[in-house]
């Protein structure tokens, strides 16, 4: 089963199951919370692994620092003891990115709550924070993610998305780049040098952690965001 832990809601899929299903998140949910209503939203599912994304650092597959965007007491908590299952957890951003990725050398952005952002090469992840770097009165992730949408609006948002996306296609000059997360569809048109992701890959991702790869339904990139 996979888990995607986001800072709206949580999404899980398992094996043999063609529809995700979801709960709401929010600042106040805690890795027991959502335990628990992950067990009540699987009810009548079989799975004997689990993948989590988790919207912030791992190491091993631990959390290394509490989300900016849910409760606390993610850090330190045994996920695995908690499902009765062995988990792999790893950040949300790279959960997507693997999903959908086809070769190369890609990064992906993903916009939502925050900004995920994760590098792979040659089949190697390497989970990122860029959007907790500086960017002129704040960080790149006040600018594009959810805050920076509420703040600005559509429009200059747009703008601001098409600026950290060059800067970051200038400095690590990737063979392609995939912008992903909830918000890709506000989006009029894409950056240059870019494809659009999609949320579901997320749940691919976490099969390809285990080894397995499976066709999902409503899944895959899109050659145009939705307007």
């Amino acid at each position: 089963m996979v888990v995607d832990v986001g800072g709206t809601s949580v999404k899980i899929l398992a094996t043999g199951q063609n529809e995700e299903r979801s709960f709401p998140s929010g600042p106040t949910l805690t890795p027991k919370q959502m335990v628990s209503g992950v067990k009540k939203l699987a009810r009548g599912w079989t799975y004997d692994v689990v993948s989590i994304g988790y919207p912030g650092p791992v190491l091993h597959c631990r959390p290394m620092a509490e989300p900016y965007n849910l409760g606390r007491g993610w850090v330190g908590f045994d996920f695995a003891a908690a499902f009765g299952r062995p988990v792999k957890v790893v950040n949300d951003a790279a959960m997507q990115a693997l999903g959908g990725y086809n070769g190369g050398k890609m990064l992906f952005l993903g916009l939502g709550t925050g900004l995920g952002s994760t590098m792979i090469v040659n089949g190697i992840v390497e989970p990122m924070e860029l959007g907790h770097l500086p960017y002129k009165k704040g960080t790149y992730e006040d600018y594009v993610g959810r805050v920076g949408l509420e703040r600005y609006g559509k429009k200059k948002w747009r703008r601001h998305v098409a600026d950290v996306v060059k800067r970051f296609i200038a400095a690590l000059e990737p063979d392609e780049t995939v912008i992903g997360g909830g918000n890709v569809k506000k989006l009029h048109a894409l950056p240059p040098h870019s494809r659009a992701g999609d949320n579901a890959n997320a749940f691919r991702g976490g099969f390809r952690l285990w080894g397995e790869e499976r066709a999902l339904p409503h899944t895959g990139t899109r050659s145009k965001p939705r307007t």
